[in-house]
């Protein structure tokens, strides 16, 4: 008989983190990994519109939310990591500062497109948007948003465009070949975010998912995850 699929609803910022153990899960488990990576408001919206789903990985906020309304069980819940919202450029662009916010915002000035995740839907999209407005670097005509932070990054990679400038999780830049990481936006625009994993309530293979989230949180993977951009909680 065929083993069942676990499905995951994911933020991108743990993507990296997620397909570098999907082979160990799955042949510890037997089962296939069904992963969807997304903005954190995206997966939401899945969930509550009945996408199959056994285990979330979203904002512990987004996390307590959900088990609050009953979505995930809240006795399942680990923690993952915190991950830092950064500015990357291309693999080819000069050095730059982005030490203070100052720094930051003359990097800003000086980019000729500012790739950003969904503003309405992602942590960091959301976020980015806020301290663009702040800085006075929001003008529509430089922005390019994306559904999730994986797809910003990919396009400011794809262009190799040394002016362009991007702004998402740490994790999702350093999962993008062709990027550099300038740094993690400075105070008093720094955001790190808490992610958080959680069996979903009812879920099918719930057993099976549970196994997946204590590999996820395993501390023989604290080096995994710190490589893949989460520091520890």
């Amino acid at each position: 008989m065929t083993a069942p699929d676990v499905h995951l609803l994911s933020a991108g910022a743990a993507k990296a983190l997620v397909l570098a153990l999907q082979d160990d899960f799955e042949r510890t488990s037997a089962c296939a990994l069904v992963a969807t990576f997304g903005a954190v408001g995206a997966m939401r919206e899945r969930l509550e519109a009945g996408a199959p789903c056994d285990a979330v990985v979203l904002t512990r906020s987004m996390v307590e939310t959900l088990a609050t309304a009953g979505r995930l069980d809240a006795r399942s819940v680990h923690d993952l990591g915190w991950v830092h919202t950064g500015v990357a450029v291309s693999q080819g662009a000069p050095p730059a500062s982005v030490a203070d916010a100052a720094a930051l915002r003359a990097l800003l000035q000086r980019a000729s497109a500012i790739y950003l995740p969904d503003p309405e839907r992602a942590t960091a999209g959301i976020h980015a948007l806020k301290v663009l407005r702040a800085l006075g670097q929001a003008q529509a005509e430089r922005l390019r948003p994306h559904p999730n932070g994986a797809a910003a990054m990919a396009a400011l990679a794809q262009q190799a465009d040394p002016a362009a400038v991007g702004i998402t999780q740490v994790s999702e830049i350093l999962y993008t070949p062709g990027l550099q990481l300038l740094g993690v936006l400075p105070p008093p625009h720094a955001l790190a975010t808490l992610y958080s994993a959680a069996v979903a309530r009812g879920a099918p293979q719930a057993a099976t998912a549970a196994q997946l989230l204590s590999l996820l949180c395993a501390p023989q993977q604290a080096a995994l995850r710190r490589r893949s951009g989460f520091e520890a909680h």
